[in-house]
């Protein structure tokens, strides 16, 4: 990348140019912003270096600064503090209050105090030019998330990113060649790919028990009323809130603006990228019923949300249906605001299996159910290496059960045995895409359009994600003991 191109994008993520991003992505799609979809879904730029299967070298202790030290990143922090060869060198956001909540988990470890960046909206530039980090771990609102991505690839560090990770087809394409041409990994941080569920079904279909897949549904059903609506606390960490109101103003657009919880298990058993590819999408969106009317509800009582009042927001339920190039279907939903109990659907079929997690786990052979000894006889016979390995320890551990700790551990032990990423940039890319692509589609009557191949043909040879731990599987845990005494603690 030239110095003005990477200027240019440094200088866009900052000050004026993040707001006027922000208020490019929003819910009335213009004509010019469609037509920019579409040229950037038809793109195939040639590939740099495949880093599917990529080995970086090995790093015996991994250096990791974390970005964004507010509700998701604190727990990303302690979690760390758990894994062996780690050192949390770097703290970085925009409050000093939230990095000093970061340093004091650090202490609470009997750690040593990380460097702090709390340079306003730029801190991050600086921590990501430290010769102190090999990692760089994103955990920010997402307009950030690309920004710091490019940052810290262009210095030579890898990155990991949460969901979703890119907003738009030119921000998938930007770290797929910034990963190409830099060698360092870009890794979606999809937890739910690491679930227990999802793990047990993934090496079921490893091992044919699913015969071939079929069909495949996910979704992101969350009534995100509280955290909306949570009063966000400049001066503190905000205990759960979306500081400024953030996904608010992500929730204006038209667009499943959330698709991986659902899309990423179900595009690793299908071998997403890895023998198979999404061919092309359609969505459609409901209306409106309730977001609108619960901000003018809420503006009554909190001024700050007037901004939001009249705005033209997200309809309750959209809906995606991708097919394959293997003639596979896939179906994602996503809805955050209307009064339903929480679901992933996590449903998986083939011609021999069926597999369902939301409302009730259940497998099926044929019409009936398997009953919980079936279940059990399962689960044992085909829980995978990584859940065998530290399934019970990431529970001690936490984080949405466990699968935050076992995404964490997993990263860490393939940095340090110098092994290829489970979620590699192709999958931070392709699943990210939904988002502009459901936008377009949903703008055009459900209209389809095609899914870009960002493996750029590679999908073909690139090998699937293995499922054990061989040549890893060295990183220990520690001071688990710690967890025990707080958990006994809070009880008290």
């Amino acid at each position: 990348m030239s110095a003005d191109r990477r200027s240019f994008l440094r200088n866009m993520a900052l000050g004026s140019g993040a707001i006027a991003t922000g208020a490019f992505l929003t819910s009335c799609a213009s004509e010019e912003k469609l037509t920019q979809i579409k040229a950037a879904a038809s793109r195939q730029p040639a590939m740099n270096f495949n880093m599917s299967g990529y080995a970086a070298p090995a790093l015996d202790t991994v250096r990791v600064g974390i970005v964004g030290i507010g509700d998701r990143g604190a727990g990303a922090v302690e979690r760390m503090t758990f894994i062996e060869g780690v050192e949390i060198t770097a703290l970085c956001d925009t409050r000093q209050a939230a990095v000093d909540g970061g340093q004091t988990i650090l202490q609470k470890a009997g750690l040593p105090k990380a460097a702090e960046y709390v340079n306003g909206e730029k801190g991050y530039i600086e921590m990501c030019q430290s010769d102190n980090i090999d990692l760089v771990y994103i955990v920010t609102s997402w307009e950030w998330h690309i920004p710091i991505a490019l940052e810290a690839m262009e210095n030579g560090k890898h990155t990991a990113v949460e969901v979703s990770t890119a907003r738009t087809l030119e921000e998938c394409w930007q770290i797929v060649e910034t990963s190409e041409r830099t060698r360092k990994h870009c890794v979606i941080l999809e937890n739910c790919c690491y679930d227990f569920f999802e793990l047990l079904t993934l090496n079921m279909a490893r091992q044919g028990v699913f015969g071939e897949l079929i069909h495949g549904e996910g979704a992101y059903i969350h009534d995100l009323d509280y955290w909306h609506f949570n009063k966000p606390q400049d001066d503190k960490m905000t205990d759960g809130a979306y500081d400024k109101y953030w996904r608010l103003e992500e929730n204006k657009r038209h667009a499943n603006v959330y698709p991986t919880h659902g899309l990423g298990p179900i595009c690793q058993a299908m071998d997403i990228n890895r023998g198979d590819k999404m061919d092309y999408l359609t969505s459609i969106m409901s209306d409106d019923f309730t977001l609108s009317k619960r901000i003018e509800e809420e503006a009554e009582e909190n001024p700050a949300l007037k901004q939001f009042v009249g705005a033209n927001m997200r309809g309750n339920m959209d809906i995606q249906l991708i097919k394959t190039n293997k003639g596979r279907t896939i179906m994602i939903q996503h809805d955050i605001s209307s009064p339903r109990p929480y679901s992933r659907i996590h449903m998986l079929s083939g011609t021999k299996c069926f597999a369902q997690k939301w409302p009730l786990k259940h497998i099926a052979f044929g019409h009936d159910i398997a009953d919980a000894d079936k279940m059990k006889e399962l689960e044992e016979k085909y829980s995978p290496e990584i859940v065998r390995k530290v399934g019970e320890m990431a529970k001690k551990v936490g984080g949405h059960g466990g699968m935050d700790f076992m995404m964490d551990w997993r990263l860490i032990d393939c940095l340090r045995n110098g092994l290829p990423m489970d979620m590699d940039v192709y999958d931070a890319a392709s699943w990210s895409s939904i988002t502009s692509l459901s936008e377009w589609s949903i703008a055009n009557k459900s209209n389809s359009i095609e899914v870009p191949d960002f493996t750029r043909g590679a999908w073909k040879t690139n090998k699937p994600v293995t499922l054990t731990l061989e040549g890893g599987g060295t990183t220990g845990v520690r001071n688990l003991d710690r967890k025990e005494k707080s958990k006994q603690l809070s009880v008290e």
